[in-house]
């Protein structure tokens, strides 16, 4: 293996640990995290779209207005990924990401659960500020509870 060869599998293995991380991340905040301005800059691109079984979220201010509505509908949140499948594209700036994901909400007492299981999609892109989700889609499999309703 030349110098070359070694430089392209050591940025490949590097995207794909970032990548690991922001999926990492993202799930995370969703239990921990200020939801706000900052919170949709460090994981959305500006023409970010995003599918729940809610609906269709279009650009960075839906992801940050959805997700902040949603998640105050929680007393508390793990959202929990595994099995991470990372595609970079032949370019090196985009990305297919698939991950199976269980999602545990406590409405308001610990007897009230809703509980979601699925997979997510994702495309991620590569920005001057590291990779963000340019589309990301919950697709839920099953649940159990009842899911708490937006306002409006």
């Amino acid at each position: 293996m030349d110098l070359t060869q070694m430089a392209e599998q050591l940025r490949a293995l590097t995207d794909r640990a970032d990548i690991d991380r922001l999926v990492t991340d993202y799930l995370r905040s969703l239990d921990e995290g200020t939801i706000d301005e900052a919170w949709a800059r460090s994981f959305f691109t500006q023409d970010a779209r995003s599918e729940t079984p809610v609906g269709v979220h279009e650009g960075i201010g839906a992801q940050l207005s959805s997700t902040r509505d949603a998640m105050a509908l929680f007393e508390r949140t793990v959202h929990f990924g595994s099995d991470l499948l990372v595609d970079v594209d032949e370019g090196g700036d985009r990305a297919t990401v698939r991950w199976n994901q269980l999602s545990t909400h406590v409405l308001g007492t610990p007897e009230r659960l809703f509980v979601s299981g699925g997979h997510s999609e994702a495309e991620v892109v590569r920005t001057p500020e590291g990779w963000r989700f340019r589309r990301l889609a919950l697709r839920i499999a099953w649940t159990r509870g009842r899911p708490p309703v937006l306002a409006g």
